[in-house]
Parts: C-alpha cells; sequence; structure tokens
C-alpha cells in the first residue's frame, strides 16, 4: 500500500486530531480519541447494525456502549479512536498491544508490532464510492505505522468475516494462520472464543520508500 501524502497539522475547531491527512480525489482523513460520551450515538448505531455482527456488540443500549469505551479509556494498551472524513464519521478505529490482548496468545509477537480492529461507517445515500474504502485505509495505515512509529500491523477478523479479510487482502496484508482466541471472562470485560484469521502489514510492504 503506497501513501503519497504526508500528514498536515492539525487545525480547526474541536479535539485536536491524533493525525489529519489530505488524501487527494477522496478528502480530509481526521483521527482522534473517542470520546465515550459524546461519541456514543454513533458508535452505538453503527454496532448495532446486521453488519456489524462481527464485532460482537449487537444487542448493547447506548448505555453499555458508552460503559465500554469507558472501560477502554481507562487502559494504556488499548485505544479507540473515531475516524472522520471531511469532518463525517468514517470508521472506528482501535489500537492495541498484542503482547496484552489474547492475540498475543496465538502468533510470535515482534517487537513493532501493533493491533488493530477497525469498523467502517456505514455507506451515505449514494453508496460506497470506488477508491474510497482504500484511500481511507491507506490514511489509517500512515497513522499507526508512521504516526506511532510501528513496524509491522496484526489483524484478526472471525473467519466467516470474508468481506473484511478480502479487504485487507487488497490493502497488501499478508495472510496469516487461523487461530481460535481464547475466552476472556473478567469482571469489565467478556469476550466469547474467536475463530480468527490473521493478517500482517508491515512498513516496508506498506511504504517502500520509507527509510529502513
Amino acid at each position: 500500500m503506497t501513501d503519497p501524502h504526508a500528514p498536515t497539522a492539525a487545525s480547526g475547531p474541536g479535539p485536536a486530531p491524533a493525525h489529519e491527512q489530505r488524501v487527494d480525489g477522496y478528502g480530509t482523513v481526521r483521527i482522534r480519541p473517542l470520546d465515550p460520551a459524546a461519541d456514543a450515538g454513533t458508535v452505538h448505531a453503527w454496532v448495532s447494525e446486521e453488519r456489524a455482527a462481527f464485532w460482537g456488540m449487537t444487542g448493547l443500549t447506548r448505555d453499555q456502549v458508552t460503559e465500554v469505551y469507558a472501560h477502554l479509556a481507562t487502559l494504556d494498551t488499548h485505544h479507540a479512536h473515531l475516524v472522520t472524513k471531511d469532518g463525517e464519521p468514517a470508521a472506528l478505529l482501535q489500537t492495541y498491544e498484542p503482547g496484552a490482548d489474547r492475540v498475543g496468545e496465538c502468533y510470535e509477537v515482534r517487537p513493532g508490532d501493533i493491533g488493530v480492529h477497525l469498523l467502517l461507517a456505514p455507506a451515505g445515500p449514494a453508496g460506497r464510492q470506488p477508491g474510497w474504502t482504500a484511500a481511507l485505509l491507506g490514511a489509517i495505515t500512515s497513522y499507526v505505522l508512521r504516526g506511532l512509529g510501528r513496524r509491522r500491523i496484526v489483524v484478526d477478523p472471525d473467519v466467516r468475516n470474508t468481506r473484511a479479510i478480502a479487504r485487507f487482502g487488497r490493502q497488501g496484508f499478508t495472510p496469516g494462520p487461523e487461530v481460535v482466541l481464547p475466552e476472556v471472562d473478567l469482571p469489565d470485560v467478556y469476550l466469547p472464543e474467536k475463530h480468527a484469521r490473521l493478517a500482517f502489514l508491515t512498513r516496508e510492504t506498506a511504504f517502500p520508500a520509507d527509510p529502513a
């Protein structure tokens, strides 16, 4: 995945984004920390849709969604972000340290690895626009690998989520093994066992022109 557009300085009203990038032919992408309360309506609407079943939050109330992300905001190893395109919500991005997550039990974690979960916003009235998803993922990749200074992204979509697996493949991710993520049953979080297909994207593959 190539990215010819360098990040720009944050500007404008509202919370300062962690990343801002103008992508020709697409728009301005901003990535900022998720506000569990203020963004709850947007996130709840997205995770409640049938297409988001693999996100695992279908059926939660808005208050429960707020609680989930308020808890996430207390962690040093897991972070949630709202991604916008020209000011409109475009995706929910979660990043995490694989060594502090159940995925770390399923593959050999390397220094510089970072885990990513991504939920795209539903298509607008005009439907999906050709090339827009790739442009959005390119900006997100730039933030995760360049902005955060990481060497490799790992994703773990459900094996049944063929659309997500294909999307990552088109973005240059290398398929990894099928694994079983163990159940997590803690006072603050419950995650059922998950059959996932790992995939990886290195900085060298995403941005060949970057210095080693």
